[in-house]
């Protein structure tokens, strides 16, 4: 009975750290830079550990009951489609950048000068406000299908049960929501703040979450592809 709960403690802190790869809190990100709440934000978060948890658990069942592995060339062929979807997020994230056309006006009350920022595209910013939980679901799925096959696997091949195999897996599931939403409530509150009176530095850090994901989505890509040739 020790053993067992201290896999499970194993699993879910497992799971806390595994949400907090560069990958998975990139691709977050860009999903949540445009919300305006930290709750919407939070269940995002928690939505993205729900898909992973679900593809995760498939894999884990198939492995539990017919005793395999994923084969190695499945597996880069599945971090190479995290590539490509962290390319398309990052581009997305610019393009909305891009889209809110965020200007200053500099005027002067009294002898004294004052600088207003505003965007003219309030209805990109109202859409992405009501960013669709299926779209976070789907990133967290693909993620789930790639990043944590050899993580999970490995422990799997440990357990001295089929049951006990589930519950890690959904120990680590619960890990990686409760990380994740905690993780993606705390980093929207930069976008918050600077939302209305520092509208130049909300925009460098779209900017940057952008175009850094789409950096890290190319080198994903490029090192599988390394392995292929």
């Amino acid at each position: 009975m020790t053993t067992s709960l201290s896999l499970l403690g194993i699993g879910f802190l497992l799971g806390l750290r595994h949400a907090l790869e560069i990958d998975h809190v990139a691709a977050v990100v860009n999903l949540t830079s445009s919300l305006k709440s930290v709750r919407a934000s939070l269940r995002h978060g928690l939505t993205w550990g729900l898909g992973h948890t679900l593809t995760l658990f498939v894999f884990s069942l198939v492995v539990l009951l017919i005793d395999t592995v994923v084969p190695e060339l499945l597996a880069h062929g599945l971090e190479f489609v995290v590539g490509v979807m962290l390319v398309v997020l990052g581009a997305d994230t610019l393009r909305r950048m891009i889209q809110q056309r965020i200007h200053v006006h500099v005027h002067a009350h009294d002898g004294v000068e004052h600088a207003h920022f505003h965007s003219h595209a309030h209805s990109t910013s109202h859409e992405h406000q009501h960013l669709p939980l299926w779209r976070t679901l789907a990133v967290g799925m693909v993620h789930g299908m790639a990043g944590s096959a050899a993580l999970i696997l490995l422990t799997l091949s440990t357990v001295s049960s089929f049951g006990e195999g589930l519950l890690y897996v959904l120990f680590f599931g619960v890990g990686s929501m409760l990380g994740m939403g905690t993780l993606s409530a705390a980093l929207t509150v930069p976008f918050l703040l600077t939302e209305n009176r520092l509208g130049r530095l909300q925009q460098g850090l779209q900017g940057l979450v952008g175009g850094g994901t789409i950096l890290l989505g190319v080198l994903v890509m490029l090192e599988n592809l390394n392995w292929w040739l």
